[in-house]
Order: structure tokens, then sequence, then C-alpha cells
């Protein structure tokens, strides 16, 4: 073992936790959190009386089936989700056309990004737009990943050549959040096509898929279809978004079944008994679907008709959030929305003057509304 260095350990092993030792004092206590870092810069209490807006999760869930169906479970609450686990990757399988060695249900999609990190990363870099979700690329840099930030287009959409060109020899893992957080975007699907191919023949490719459903492109294509044609490309799914299960933890990978045996090894833990039933029955209720979709794309519509009539510029989101521009630095801004009532999100450099607010109930974004108006009189 004295001959092997660091990654080469970590490589060997696999054990995040084990890792803690030799990444330095800011991982002595556990693996890095997310959560922790969130807590920093955005302040995860919220106090009395305060909206949240600043999470991107659905407020109308989990659905009516879905809670009945974990009411349904709760006797079998004292099992371990072995045979739940089972069910739920053969539902998601025959969902979409693939086997069950093609999926792996994760702790959120959260989990899938970090056992990513651990497999493909920690000896290497990630190419990745700027800016982007942090999950994955924070947790990879403290495991000594290198990041290779490819600031994003005017019009705040993710620059594919931009990627392409920043990708050598030492890229392990190119990510691609799609539709992206924060800026709520998506790619030319053409390009999307042609860029994920000739990637993922040099490098892996990570297509995270959280807010793939509020897409309003009609046959927008998920890179899905890539791992249906045996591409070296993972994708992830959530049923925090549109099914309104974040508090449930659960999610999943799509990918070819060898990568997926990999990932597999990664995992330390599994989900519950409870957040499958959930999923599981998530996955059935067409209704609910519709219904997330329709009140987002409701709420979406008040906060674009709001931005418009005070000359805010915003970017069109394909997701359950919105990007706008404040023209004020947003630690200011933040704190002026939260003596309104309504917490939005964190910052997102270098894009210091924008704020990325999430949808709510429609009683949430008139409040919303209301505040804004008085924010910018």
């Amino acid at each position: 073992m004295k001959n092997l260095n660091r990654r080469q350990w970590l490589r060997t092993a696999g054990l995040a936790a084990g890792a803690a030792a030799f990444i330095g004092p800011s991982a002595v206590a556990g693996v890095p959190s997310f959560s922790d870092y969130l807590r920093k810069i955005d302040g995860l209490d919220l106090p009395p009386g305060v909206i949240k807006l600043s999470s991107n999760e659905n407020p109308y869930g989990p659905s009516e089936k879905a809670r009945q169906a974990m009411v349904a479970a709760f006797d079998d609450a004292c099992r371990y989700p072995f045979q739940e686990r089972v069910d739920l990757t053969n539902k998601l399988a025959e969902k979409y056309g693939l086997s069950p060695d093609h999926i792996l249900v994760t702790i959120g999609s959260t989990e899938g990004l970090k056992i990513t990190a651990l497999t493909y990363a920690i000896d290497g870099e990630i190419v990745t737009a700027d800016p982007t979700f942090e999950a994955m690329l924070y947790y990879a840099e403290h495991f000594g990943a290198h990041i290779v930030r490819v600031p994003v287009k005017e019009d705040m959409t993710t620059d594919l050549n931009g990627l392409d060109r920043r990708i050598s020899n030492n890229t392990n893992l190119v990510f691609l959040c799609n539709p992206n957080n924060p800026t709520g975007t998506i790619v030319n699907a053409r390009e999307l096509q042609q860029f994920c191919e000739a990637t993922s023949r040099r490098t892996m490719l990570f297509s995270d898929e959280a807010y793939y459903d509020y897409i309003t492109e009609p046959g927008y294509p998920s890179m899905v279809e890539l791992v249906k044609k045996d591409y070296n490309v993972i994708v992830s799914k959530t049923f925090s978004k549109v099914y309104g299960l974040a508090g449930l933890r659960i999610g999943y990978l799509i990918a070819r079944p060898d990568i997926i045996a990999r990932l597999k090894e990664r995992q330390v833990e599994r989900t519950t008994v409870l957040s499958c039933h959930a999923a599981s029955a998530a996955l059935d209720e067409q209704d609910f679907y519709r219904f997330s979709l329709q009140k987002t794309n409701e709420a979406k519509k008040i906060i674009y008709d709001t931005l418009d009539e005070l000359g805010l510029k915003y970017v069109p989101s394909h997701a359950n959030f919105i990007f706008f521009e404040t023209g004020r630095e947003i630690d200011d801004f933040r704190q002026q929305m939260m003596d309104l009532g309504i917490r939005v999100g964190r910052p997102f450099p270098p894009f210091r003057k924008w704020c990325r607010v999430s949808t709510g109930t429609i009683e949430e974004v008139q409040q919303l509304r209301s505040a804004l108006l008085k924010a910018f009189s």
C-alpha cells in the first residue's frame, strides 16, 4: 500500500469515506456535503412566514396516489427494501425499453452525480458549462478532480463548441446539464445529438436530465436513445421535480450495463421502502404529471408578465424556475426579497446581478409578483 499514491488508492478502493484522510482538513470529518455547501451560501433554514422559491421544488407533490402508496407500505417499513428496489428497477426498465441492468436506482439524482464523479473523474478532469449545477463538481473537486468551466453563450445556452474545444486527453467526463440549472436553457436538438455522439466516442458523457419533463419543444431528444445504442453515456433522472418527491430522495441512472455495474460498486446505501413505493405510484399517475406541468407553466407566465412589466431581462425557461437580471448584487437582492417574505435562489457566479427564482403555487407566485413590484418600485 505504501507505494500507492492518493489517486491510485482511491481508484483501487473506491471508498469515499476512507478518502477523507487524504483530502485535507475540510473533509476529515466525512465526505464533503453539497447540502453543507448550500447552507453556507444560501441558508437552508426557512424563517416563519417566508415563501421558499429557491430550490426548484414542486410544491404540489407528492400526489395523492403516491401518498396512498406510502401509507399502504407502512407495514413493510420495518423491512429492508430489497424487493422494492428490484420492482422499481424493472418498472423503469420497461418504461424506457431497456433491460434492468441498464438502471441504477439512487438516493436522489445527486447520489448518481457523486458516484459518477468517484468512478470516472478523480484522476482527471471534468469539462462542463459555467454556470451549471454544482453537486457533482463540488464533490469531485474535493477528491482531486480538475474542473474545466466553459462560459455559457450570450443567450445563456451551453456552448457546445466551447466544450468540445476544451476536451483533452485528460478529460475523464463531460458533464452536461440540459435543461441547464440555473439558466433553464436547452441546446439545439440536432446539435445536442451530434455533440453527445461525438463526445461519447472520446470520453464519458453525463447528461443530467433532472428538468427534462419541463421541456416545451416537441420531440426533444433524451440521451437515453444513445444509451440504447451502447454509447459511453450516463443519463440521470429524478423523482424530485415534476413528480414532487424531493424529500423522499429517489432518482436513477441509465447507462450501458457494464457502466451501471461499475457505478453500483460506489454506492454506499440504498433508498427506502416508502420512496420506492411512492416513485412506482408516481410513474403510473399521469393526471398529476400533467397537472404539475400545467401549474408550472401558469406560474412561469405570471413571472414572465411581471418581469416584462418591470422591464427586466430574463431567459425563457425549460424548467420550473426562471433566471432573470436584477441589475443589483444578488446578495443584496436576496436580502431585499427576504424582507418582503420571499426566498429566491443562491448566487450563481459570474452572474452576480442575476437571480434564479423557482415556481411555487399560483398563490405563492402572486405574492412573488407583489414583492417584485415593491422591490423595483
